[in-house]
């Protein structure tokens, strides 16, 4: 065991390490580096984090004031890349990690930017909103009309109406949806 500590901080004197407290950390990180990347590797489900938290274990370890007295350090690095881990759950947690849905991968490759993207999802919940308070026929002529493109001559015939109630119901939805809208997008 002190063949270990010895080989991998450096020689020891009377006086205090003789090895720089840089040289120290940079055995350290260069021996354990592989190990401490599989130990993370087999414990997180996103692998991109892997060298963050492989980083956290070593600016914990360059905090110490003397690294050179680590008597176990294989130890005090698992230890220590546990605790990395537990810190990171409960920040997750506090932060309500795994309560919001991920960016889609189209979302994320697309061209258009997230905001307007937000901006569109909401018009379209308040579209929504709008055409479920309208009455049935008047929702149901302006779904066949603009979101399904019939001609008001087949909408009529659809419902068993007129042609000229038909486009009445849909002058009464187009205007509630622009009103809706329009103060949706001023607010």
């Amino acid at each position: 065991m002190e063949r270990e500590r010895t080989s991998i901080l450096g020689r020891m004197s009377a006086d205090g390490p003789v090895a720089d407290r840089g040289v120290v950390l940079a055995r350290l990180a260069q021996t354990y580096e592989r190990a401490l990347s599989r130990f993370f590797e087999r414990r997180v489900t996103v692998k991109a984090d892997v060298p963050d938290l492989v980083q956290d274990v070593y600016l914990r370890l360059s905090r110490m004031p003397d690294p050179s007295a680590i008597e176990k350090p294989e130890h005090f690095l698992f230890v220590t890349a546990a605790n990395v881990l537990k810190d990171r759950a409960r920040r997750g947690a506090a932060r309500g990690a795994g309560l919001h849905d991920d960016l889609d991968d189209d979302l994320a490759s697309s061209e258009i930017p997230p905001d307007r993207v937000l901006e569109s999802r909401e018009a379209a919940d308040r579209l929504q909103a709008v055409l479920l308070d309208l009455p049935e026929r008047t929702r149901d002529a302006f779904v066949l009309r603009v979101l399904e493109g019939l001609k008001m001559a087949d909408v009529a015939r659809a419902l068993g109406i007129s042609t000229r109630a038909a486009e009445k119901h849909q002058a009464k939805a187009l205007a509630r949806v622009t009103e809706a809208l329009e103060d949706w997008r001023h607010r």
